[in-house]
């Protein structure tokens, strides 16, 4: 068998600490309910997908900023720990490294209030001083925790060396037409999916209405979360990936994990159904652990997953890893 293509991928996005708690269930406006479980943790949409990429044997750099504080050099320590290049990641000194406040529930519902300090501060001079490095990639992947003129200007110098272009739309916003139409694959779940089509994603049929309006409105491929899977729709067809049987523990990250394996996928030079495939197991795998960090698995465990799928799809029983 002839050795895997290394994919190459460039991450533009946030960068923050996550404090995570986890408890019986998420509390109601002004009560307080005691949680069981706290965690601190490397997070933002950004290192997560790069962090995801790195360990499914993916070279993976990240464009973003955080602070000149003590939290933002641990953060790039850990990153280059797992692998992620960090080059491109500059530091403000006016503002601290943002932060995301996690509550999770013992189904793996979840609340979060951020505040993205520095990550807003990333400038479209600091992504064109990233310039060589984008080309030089496979895929650009970028989300919306960082400034959308610096998500722009990304977009613009991957599409003009040739490059597939992946948005991940979160947290969602209105996004103007000329992004959508300069990107090839949008992967969104049913809260961002609503915001920027007005449609209700419930099951199937709402998210390929969803999808069918965003392809209209010029993006290549989307690829909606629904509440009972995943709905790929482009040129080529359609694809509908139902959950896969496993035990749900925190989904902090799983769309995250979805991203970026899709594009680590299209890097090895995968057909997209194959990555779509290849990023459904990958998220399931990231909801099966607390915490995006500790939940984002490695290339072997994706690749036994995989192994065992058709099985466990005819199976009711959930599956631990």
């Amino acid at each position: 068998m002839a050795p895997r293509r290394q994919a190459d991928i460039l991450v533009v996005g946030g960068i923050n600490t996550d404090f995570l708690v986890q408890g019986p269930r998420l509390p109601r406006a002004g009560e307080n309910v005691e949680g069981h479980l706290f965690l601190e943790s490397l997070g933002g949409k950004g290192a997560n997908a790069a962090v995801a990429a790195a360990r499914l044997g993916a070279r993976s750099t990240l464009v973003g900023r955080v602070g000149m504080d003590a939290r933002g050099l641990a953060l790039l320590e850990q990153l280059e720990g797992e692998g992620v290049e960090t080059r491109a990641v500059s530091r403000d000194p006016g503002f601290s490294t943002g932060v995301v406040l996690e509550m999770v529930d013992e189904s793996g519902r979840r609340q979060s209030l951020s505040a993205e300090g520095a990550n807003r501060r990333l400038a479209v001079a600091d992504v064109i001083a990233a310039e060589a490095r984008i080309t030089s990639a496979d895929v650009l992947l970028v989300q919306l925790e960082v400034p959308l003129d610096a998500v722009i200007a990304a977009v613009h110098i991957a599409r003009a060396a040739g490059m597939h272009v992946v948005l991940d739309p979160a947290p969602p916003i209105t996004l103007p037409e000329e992004l959508l139409e300069a990107v090839h694959i949008i992967r969104l779940n049913d809260v961002e999916a609503e915001v920027l089509t007005g449609l209700e994603v419930v099951d199937r049929d709402s998210a390929r209405r969803a999808a069918e309006n965003l392809l209209r409105r010029g993006v290549g491929t989307a690829v909606v979360a629904a509440p009972e899977g995943n709905l790929l729709l482009g040129t080529e067809g359609e694809l509908w990936l139902p959950n896969l049987p496993v035990d749900w523990v925190d989904t902090t990250g799983a769309g995250d994990a979805f991203s970026a394996a899709l594009c680590v996928a299209l890097g090895e030079r995968r057909s997209l159904a194959d990555a779509a495939r290849f990023a459904h197991a990958t998220a399931a795998l990231a909801t099966m652990r607390l915490g995006a960090l500790s939940g984002l698995p490695n290339r072997e465990q994706v690749d036994s997953f995989m192994a065992r799928v058709d099985s466990l799809a005819l199976s009711t029983e959930p599956v631990t890893w």
